[in-house]
């Protein structure tokens, strides 16, 4: 990321936060928060700007951003900041940026503001708010979207018993008034993704062979390379579930909420568990979190499980995608920074392994 970005987004988190700002301000200087290839995180005080992806899907990510501000998910997802035109320069044609109040651009990269929330600590795992996330999941699972939001050729999301958010039919209009249809959920793309990344790393590598071997087992749909079954395509799901995605909000004491919407969208709402399940089977998710976890997102009517019983058969496909996810990204990592890779990572590689190993028929048992 070049500074004059950084700097960019640090004086539009700035100006959000005073809105404006006083003259002669001694305010600390923005801190870079993260800076990935996937984005940049500048905070200024209360407020934190983003800077998406090259390449982002605008008109995509703008239906991301109207669906975070909704009134009946202001309990699950952070809601986005409106933004005003930036004072800093902006190098790229407006029209690139879809029209979103919630959207602007800086120096060619859709930028988004958000309030500042309190991450969880990393240094404090027995704290970890895993049965909060749950519960946040369970509820976004549960969300009730109106027809007109959902693709042409998609089925209805089913109505549960008990609506958590009874509002949630109202109508997903833009700003001009117009129905909107949801993206699909990222997570298939993602994964399809982190495996071309690490082929790139390490081309010809042996290292590669079994997370390869793992990734041909899974079915095209979760390798992006079908569309998805239709009960795989029906709830909306967050799509990137990690402790990562959640703060509290107002900090430090507010309620829990799940952020960074960039891979949210219709689709299997098994994914959004599959990252604690593939930590689970993988050894590095102690059993009694793990069971907490599924016990609280069941104990809310979470529709990617049934109420009782075995919650595998729901979640082998999504748990083993993401077990290649991760290991594919700790040897494009690890061969990135010149090491080999550590005993975590070690560990999903030889997840890949095992999973490689599997007959056949259970590997595909429960593919669709």
């Amino acid at each position: 990321m070049t500074t004059a970005v950084v700097r960019a987004l640090g004086a539009l988190a700035h100006e959000a936060a005073h809105a404006p700002a006083p003259a002669g301000c001694d305010c600390p200087p923005p801190a870079v928060l993260a800076d990935r290839a996937d984005g940049t995180v500048v905070r200024s005080g209360s407020v934190v700007a983003k800077a998406h992806a090259p390449g982002t899907d605008t008109d995509a990510l703008a239906v991301r951003l109207w669906l975070a501000a909704r009134p009946d998910l202001a309990g699950v997802l952070l809601e986005p900041l409106p933004v005003q035109p930036p004072a800093a320069p902006v190098t790229a044609p407006a029209h690139l940026v879809a029209p979103s109040p919630y959207l602007t651009e800086l120096h060619g990269r859709p930028v988004t503001l958000w309030p500042h929330g309190e991450p969880v600590d990393p240094g404090d795992p027995d704290a970890a708010p895993w049965e909060e996330a749950a519960v946040l999941l369970a509820r976004l699972h549960r969300t009730e979207l109106p027809t007109a939001a959902l693709p042409a050729a998609g089925p209805l999301v089913p109505q549960a018993a008990e609506p958590l958010m009874p509002q949630a039919a109202e109508p997903l209009l833009s700003p001009a008034g117009q129905p909107l249809v949801l993206p699909v959920m990222r997570g298939p793309a993602k994964a399809a993704i982190a495996v071309d990344r690490m082929c790139t790393a390490r081309p010809g590598d042996p290292s590669v062979e079994p997370v390869l071997a793992a990734w041909q087992r899974l079915p095209a749909w979760a390798r992006d390379a079908a569309p998805a079954p239709a009960h795989r395509s029906r709830f909306l799901c967050h799509g990137d579930l990690h402790l990562g995605q959640l703060v509290r909000h107002p900090a430090p004491h507010g309620r829990w909420l799940l952020i960074d919407i960039d891979d949210a969208g219709l689709g299997d709402a098994a994914w959004d568990l599959a990252r604690p399940a593939a930590w689970y089977a993988a050894g590095l998710l102690p059993p009694d979190v793990w069971f907490r976890f599924v016990d609280a997102y069941r104990a809310v009517g979470g529709p990617a499980l049934p109420a009782e019983g075995d919650p595998w058969p729901e979640l082998d496909v999504a748990a083993r995608t993401l077990t290649v996810q991760t290991a594919a990204l700790a040897l494009a990592k690890s061969a990135a920074e010149g090491r080999n890779p550590d005993e975590v990572e070690q560990m999903m590689i030889e997840a890949c392994a095992r999973i490689a190993s599997l007959p056949t028929e259970l590997a595909a048992e429960h593919a669709s």
